[in-house]
């Protein structure tokens, strides 16, 4: 079985900086499209040399599967989102363990510092600009954490719930569509600020949790529990105080097309795992942060 760990091969610095000045040029939402449409396509040959290459070019582990050939899945978008076996990503056993909603590289984690955080070495953006220039909902993070986790293509694109929570609210921002590696994280100030992305607000036990889902280029679209393929035209912002929707821990809640980021903001101030480094990789179910046991005993179940 392949590693799930096994990390990409890193741009060098000359190519990033090309590969940042060509993205401010082409038609990033055209492109997308273009690319959506043929990872939809049903003709096998197509759908398979697609899948054949995808699995060659980025060493993907289909042995975690549940189906592990390339000929049980009817598009290239249905092999993308694939299920896993049951416990190919167990749980931490830690019941009081904040979790990894997404396979992917934990980019950056910590304090939210004056309403601020870092997208990358050197460069930093703003809860308010992240949630669409709203300072009262940016307000209630203040003081809090944050954690980003990039997909790359060759990661399990389901994402998770973090915590148990009751949603409470989406919000579709529109925006670029850079692609969202770190290559262009360095390269691109306030990126997941300026890249479309939808924003789903849940009520924990543990305060308010923001979980964004940023899109990317050639990234084809955006799915979720309560709504099967997100069209923002027409879902700007949703509010669900009269639809109850709660989810478990690890429980997912919804998957990418292709390679993108999660971005999670909590408005607890969190102790992130001392075994956690900006740059690791990290599977989904995997802890990110232990709370204390006084902690723990002061938290109210959600009703």
């Amino acid at each position: 079985m392949t590693d799930p760990r096994a990390q990409l091969k890193p741009m060098q610095s000359y190519s990033d900086t090309l590969f940042c000045l060509l993205q401010e040029v082409i038609p990033q939402h055209k492109l997308s499209r273009l690319i959506g449409k043929v990872a939809e396509a049903k003709t096998p040959w197509l759908k398979n040399y697609l899948i054949n290459q995808a699995i060659r070019t980025y060493n993907i582990d289909l042995s975690i599967a549940e189906r592990e050939h390339p000929e049980q899945y009817a598009t290239f978008n249905d092999f993308f989102t694939r299920s896993l076996k049951p416990g190919a990503r167990p749980t931490c056993s830690h019941a009081n363990a904040i979790v990894s909603p997404a396979d992917g590289i934990l980019s950056q984690f910590g304090a939210i510092n004056n309403e601020q955080f870092i997208q990358a070495k050197g460069q930093t953006y703003t809860t308010s600009r992240l949630l669409g220039n709203d300072d009262t909902l940016a307000a209630e993070f203040s003081g809090g954490s944050f954690a980003t986790i990039y997909l790359s293509p060759r990661d399990y694109h389901r994402v998770h719930m973090p915590w148990a929570g009751k949603l409470l609210e989406t919000r579709y921002i529109p925006g670029k569509l850079f692609s969202v590696n770190q290559a262009t994280a360095n390269g691109i100030p306030e990126l997941f600020a300026k890249n479309e992305r939808l924003i789903c607000i849940f009520e924990t036990s543990r305060g308010k949790i923001a979980l964004i889902l940023v899109g990317a280029m050639l990234v084809a679209g955006i799915e979720t529990r309560w709504q099967n393929h997100y069209t923002p035209a027409t879902q700007a912002h949703v509010k669900f105080s009269s639809q109850v929707m709660s989810f478990e821990r690890a429980e997912e809640i919804g998957r990418f097309k292709f390679g993108s980021t999660v971005v999670l903001l909590f408005n607890e101030s969190l102790t992130f795992s001392e075994q956690l480094a900006s740059g690791d990789e990290i599977l989904m179910g995997e802890g990110l942060t232990l709370a204390h046991h006084d902690e723990l005993a002061k938290m109210e179940p959600l009703t």
